[in-house]
Parts: structure tokens; C-alpha cells; sequence
């Protein structure tokens, strides 16, 4: 079993008092693109992390049986409670978990399955995607691995967990610079300006 996070609490600053999880992105509200991608992924199980305007993004969520919402209150201390608040529903059965951001609507379901199937790999650990030599997102674990997300702190995701446990890493190669491309202001909304 594979679950997978998607960090839908932040506060969207950059969006001039929007959340821009709510914006329409070519006639769909941003946060459905990786919802939808997840649900038709081989992931089993997505956990939905929502914080500010949690009950504003709730109602705009896709539904689905695969989905899970739970709401951290500590989303204002940053990104690591959302990933913390997060881990609390992954079971132990899980072989690994994908750590995933509602803000990155061109992520595509094949990419989320490239790193489910990484996952299975036995000698690694941490699982990134790389285009062109660029290290993007979601993020793939092993279960192994949670105990380590307890230290994490403030607005830290991942990224420093996977630069002090480097010989753990294993890169992904992936054809798509999608991993690259997340939506923070009103110009990367076309249809919105």
C-alpha cells in the first residue's frame, strides 16, 4: 500500500489575500489538478492536509473514496506540521508514502506512478524526481523513513532530511519539468488575470 500527502494548508501570502488553492486554473479550482492526478495514480490511500481556509477548500475538493481530509492546527508554523499532521494517518502497512503539494496542478498521474514504483526499489529509502538535473516535486519514502520527519521544524519540508541522508537517495528520472512548476502569485493563473 502507497499513501500519499497533499500539503493544501498554506497560506497563500504571495496571492494578495486569495487562496490560491480556490483560483480557477483553465476553468478547474487549482487544488483538483493534483487531486485528480493522485485518485487516477496507483496510490491507495491520499491524505489531504488542509490549514487555512480548510473549510473553503473542503468544500471545493474533489471526493473520492481514496481521499481523507484532516485539518492541522498548527498550519501557521509552516510546512513541517502540514507533513506531520499528515503522517499521523499513514498506517504501518504502507510500503511508502508520496509527499505531494496542491500548488503543482501540471504534475501528471504518471509521474506520481514513476514514484510509486520507485518505492519498491530495496536499497534506497527517499525517492526524488529529477528533470535536467533538477530536483523537483512530489516526494516518495519509504515507511522507514517517518521516524525521521519527527525533527523536521518550521517552514522546512523534506529538503533537508533529503540533504542530511544523502547515501539514502535515489533519483528519478522524469521527462516533464511539471515538477518544477507550482502556482504562488495572480500571474501564474492566466485565466485569472
Amino acid at each position: 500500500m502507497i499513501s500519499a500527502i497533499l500539503l493544501a494548508a498554506g497560506q497563500s501570502k504571495r496571492m494578495k489575500g486569495s487562496n490560491k488553492l480556490l483560483f480557477k486554473y483553465k476553468n478547474k479550482t487549482l487544488i483538483n489538478y493534483a487531486l485528480k492526478s493522485l485518485v487516477k495514480s496507483k496510490v491507495n490511500k491520499i491524505i489531504v492536509v488542509l490549514g487555512y481556509d480548510s473549510k473553503k477548500v473542503k468544500i471545493a475538493a474533489l471526493k473520492s473514496k481514496k481521499i481523507t481530509f484532516v485539518t492541522n492546527p498548527k498550519y501557521s508554523k509552516g510546512i513541517s506540521t502540514s507533513i506531520k499532521c499528515g503522517l499521523k494517518k499513514i498506517s504501518q502497512k504502507n510500503l511508502g508514502f508520496l509527499i505531494a503539494h496542491g500548488d503543482m496542478p501540471l504534475v501528471s498521474k504518471k509521474i506520481f506512478n514513476t514514484l510509486c514504483a520507485a518505492l519498491k526499489n530495496k536499497n534506497k529509502e527517499i525517492f526524488v524526481p529529477v528533470y535536467k538535473k533538477k530536483v523537483g516535486n512530489p516526494l516518495a519514502f519509504k515507511y522507514s523513513m517517518i521516524k525521521s520527519f519527527r525533527k523536521i521544524k518550521g517552514d522546512r519540508g523534506a529538503k533537508k532530511l533529503i540533504r542530511s541522508n544523502k547515501s539514502m537517495v535515489k533519483k528519478v528520472k522524469v521527462n516533464s519539468k511539471s515538477i518544477l512548476i507550482d502556482f504562488d502569485q495572480p500571474k501564474d493563473f492566466p485565466s485569472a488575470t
